[in-house]
């Protein structure tokens, strides 16, 4: 997958203009279509595709698939916006996307930690440039640097305990790390380490607390940025912490208490700002706080559900994010403007879009048979069992989830037409098929959930 992903950069350098987005969805869709041959050895526990310094297992598979699925629709989603730019502007952002997939399946099957943290921190640099460069408003430049800050001022402890792991052990490989024996974990620098190991990947997923770079970057971002950053990059967070609590045994159960809490606060807190959105890019990142939220607090359970429930989490909320933002884009491209009071009652203009929106909007409230309901149900069933006060702050986050879903619907479908809006282009077979695309996943992952399951 590496070397075919690598050769698409020359490809999109030389290819002519014309031909530039064609081929690069053809050769994107091949990949994604290569990387399908992962999931063929989920039967198996341990590692599979085993190379020098790459291996898949049941945990990084999905995501891995998931990031070469998502090549191909960021390319779908951007084609209308991108083809009045000069021809140097589109080379450059088709470059961008291809590096992003390169660091992102390094990151994902590196078997080496300290190779992990370096794809882990290469990938802010095209995320950054297709903020700061593709960006909505002047404010681009601001939430670049919150991006930037935040992440960099997390990921920093982690090298530096990443390298006293290494003088310890010896090595950093995840073939061997978790045969070795665990670090003694007395001393007061032991909690240290162990703050420094998680904080990069919480401030990446993120946890509520260190979440408002999320927000901002979302925002700002142009309409593939926001799918990247939703689906994979808040990923590789709750991958990381997946892959570190396994090392740090012994001393998560009592030092996981203040993250829990944030966590699950989170939920509550961030889908009660959500209801009183304005902007609708800003509501659905808003969004993907709470649900990642979820996601963090079932990681540090350490059981085998909860790790189950937030890897079918993740997937789900990966397709079912990175979809809104696309029907979120195709509103902004039509009536350029995100505040949702402005572009109400669609319906009666564009009425398979509000069927899209209806499907997806169910989707993000985890409606059944969907796998985000199945990636829910097993988070809050692990928390139940782990303490039974936890189905407070679940249940009114489910609550509160389900009644900000329906209020975006609504507001931004239902409704009389607003009489500025006199004319709208009628959706293209592009945007229907980019939903489509993401929503056949979704649908058939619930005919083979043992796919995404994990290391159960």
């Amino acid at each position: 997958m590496l070397l075919p992903t690598i050769a698409m950069i020359p490809a999109a350098s030389l290819v002519k203009l014309k031909w530039l987005w064609a081929s690069a969805l053809a050769q994107s869709f091949f990949i994604a279509f290569l990387s399908l041959i992962l999931l063929e050895a989920l039967t198996e526990t341990g590692w599979t595709f085993l190379g020098p310094y790459t291996a898949t297992d049941p945990l990084s598979t999905p995501l891995l698939v998931l990031t070469c699925w998502l090549l191909p629709l960021m390319i779908l989603a951007s084609q209308n916006h991108m083809s009045k730019e000069p021809e140097g502007r589109q080379r450059t952002f088709m470059l961008l996307l291809i590096s992003l997939q390169v660091f992102l399946i390094l990151a994902f099957s590196a078997t080496e930690l300290i190779l992990f943290y370096i794809a882990f921190e290469a990938t802010l640099i095209p995320t950054l440039i297709l903020i700061t460069r593709w960006g909505n408003q002047a404010e681009r430049l601001n939430a670049g640097t919150y991006f930037i800050f935040y992440t960099l001022m997390g990921s920093l402890p982690l090298l530096v305990a990443l390298l006293a792991l290494q003088n310890n052990l010896g090595s950093l490989s995840l073939l061997t790390i978790e045969m070795s024996p665990p670090p003694p974990f007395f001393s007061l620098s032991a909690k240290f380490w162990w703050a420094a190991c998680i904080l990069a990947f919480l401030v990446k997923l993120p946890l509520y607390g260190v979440h408002l770079w999320l927000p901002k970057a979302h925002v700002e971002a142009p309409v593939a940025g926001s799918m990247i950053l939703a689906a994979v990059l808040l990923k590789l967070g709750g991958y990381g912490m997946i892959r570190i609590l396994s090392i740090l045994d012994p001393i998560t159960k009592t030092l996981s208490y203040p993250v829990m809490l944030l966590a699950l606060w989170g939920v509550v807190m961030t889908g009660m700002i959500c209801l009183r959105q304005t902007d609708l890019k800003s509501l659905i990142a808003y969004s993907s706080v709470g649900h990642m939220g979820l996601v963090a607090s079932a990681i540090l359970i350490q059981t085998p559900w909860a790790l189950t429930g937030a890897l079918v989490l993740m997937i789900a909320h990966g397709l079912t994010s990175s979809a809104l933002f696309c029907l979120a884009n195709t509103n902004y491209e039509r009536a350029h403007t995100r505040t949702m009071l402005l572009t109400r009652g669609l319906q009666v203009m564009l009425p398979l879009m509000t069927t899209w929106w209806f499907i997806m909007t169910l989707a993000n409230l985890a409606l059944p048979p969907l796998p985000n309901l199945m990636g829910e149900l097993m988070i809050i069933t692990s928390l139940f069992n782990w303490s039974w006060w936890t189905i407070i702050l679940t249940g009114l986050g489910m609550l509160i989830t389900a009644t900000y879903s329906l209020h975006m619907f609504l507001t931004t479908q239902r409704g009389p037409l607003p009489t500025h809006i006199s004319s709208l282009d009628p959706s293209h077979t592009r945007e229907h098929l980019l939903i489509t695309l993401h929503l056949m996943p979704l649908l058939l992952l619930v005919l083979k959930p043992e796919l995404i399951w994990g290391l159960v």
